[in-house]
């Protein structure tokens, strides 16, 4: 797959070849679900806790909310477990064993209740010998692990990085369990943290990141606030040369989860991350609490316009083509020669501000090359009609808020 980004910088469209992804056929669009760690921590202690801690209850809770909510419907099927699941020790066959006060019935039960809703389940574990909070890590034990996953029928592997050594051994780490993933002739998806371990480190070779993952972390975990969903904006952005080109059906960039609906985004801020995940092409994992979430987060975050973006099985990722006045250009080339399109006002203070957007701006390759049909998705649904080459689209956006437009 071959794909083009404007740069308008240097006011030239530059091809850039695709990379060749995992070949498991799993993750042709971003994997969407639900992950317990950013709004759930490493909640241990049920007795204190027990809504909240980590548990097969919270897990078949998230379950039956998927469902009955309606999340299943809008196309998030994932439930992924994160780190603090395990017990501290593995048994006496060195397999893994989940924590059995926290995971009465084990892995096993929990996947078949989850498998029986019609949902799929998502496991946490690490490269290293131990993971980030200190529980058995996989090193010197890949093959083993994966067939346990197998045999528990897990349907997704997130794989972190700490405690793993050389750099020879977290690369070599990652590349074993995806061969030992494959093997175990079970379809589980890959999602791996290589290239934010080596950020910094080394040059990342995102051509063999792809090969072995199928989605894979740049840059730190996100937290409830606008900063840090900034800060993911602008990083992506400015590395956009080395992400946008290898990402495509099976191979996904990770900004990491959606915070909408707790505590630390206002409305504009959430409809922010939700349409620029969307552009990112950004696999949709939510990190909130689905038993006690707004009606308004819950309508953004099944809204099936926006989800239908970032869904598009063209496979393109977003990228940032303007930037001025604290105003930033977002576009995504869409399938059959459609464009999505977002714009965002990154000032913080006063009142809406005015952008006047012209399609000369944006991809050449569209369809609508000299007329296209303008559907405004966010932060409401609007129909503005068709708009020429030479027309200007005067745009009101809200402080840290985001319009999301289609063009067909």
């Amino acid at each position: 797959m071959t794909f083009a980004w404007l740069s308008v910088l240097l006011g030239s469209v530059v091809w850039l070849p695709g990379a060749r992804s995992l070949q498991n056929g799993l993750a042709l669009t971003p994997p969407m679900g639900w992950l317990h760690w950013e709004r759930f921590l490493c909640e241990t202690n049920c007795e204190r806790n027990p809504k909240n801690c980590i548990s097969e209850r919270l897990f078949m809770d998230m379950a039956d909310q998927m469902v009955s909510e309606g999340w299943l419907d809008a196309g998030y099927r994932y439930l992924c477990i994160d780190d603090c699941w395990l017990d501290r020790e593995r048994d006496e066959n060195n397999r893994l064993q989940a924590d059995p006060v926290r995971f009465p019935g084990g892995i096993k039960k929990l996947a078949d209740y989850v498998h029986s809703r019609g949902l799929l389940l998502g496991i946490y574990q690490d490269v290293g010998t131990k993971t980030c909070e200190g529980f058995p890590g996989s090193q010197g034990y890949y093959d083993l692990d994966a067939q346990t996953f197998a045999e528990w029928e897990v349907d997704l592997l997130k794989f972190d990085g700490c405690n793993y050594g050389t750099l020879d051994q977290l690369e070599d780490g990652y590349r074993q369990m995806s061969v030992a993933l494959n093997r175990t002739g079970r379809k589980i998806v890959f999602s791996c943290e290589w290239p934010l371990y080596e950020r910094g480190i080394k040059k990342i070779n995102y051509t063999e990141v792809a090969e072995y993952c199928n989605s894979w972390r740049n840059f730190g975990d996100i937290s409830d606030s606008w900063g840090s969903v900034k800060a993911v904006m602008t990083l992506s952005s400015a590395v956009q040369e080395e992400l946008v080109p290898v990402a495509g059906p099976g191979s996904w960039n990770d900004p990491d989860m959606l915070v909408i609906g707790n505590f630390g985004l206002s409305w504009n801020q959430q409809v922010t991350q939700m349409a620029l995940w969307a552009i990112m092409a950004a696999p949709l994992m939510m990190s909130n609490d689905l038993r006690d979430i707004s009606a308004e987060s819950k309508a953004l975050l099944q809204d099936k316009h926006v989800i239908s973006i970032n869904q598009d099985p063209l496979g393109a990722q977003g990228y940032r083509v303007f930037k001025a006045d604290n105003f930033e250009v977002w576009e995504k080339p869409l399938i059959k020669g459609s464009l999505a399109v977002s714009v965002t006002n990154f000032y913080e203070i006063g009142s809406p501000r005015n952008f006047l957007l012209s399609l000369s701006l944006l991809w050449k390759k569209r369809v609508c090359r000299n007329s296209c049909f303008i559907t405004r998705l966010l932060p409401s649904y609007h129909k503005y009609g068709h708009l020429n080459d030479n027309s200007l689209l005067s745009l009101w956006i809200n402080p840290s808020g985001t319009i999301l437009l289609r063009m067909d």
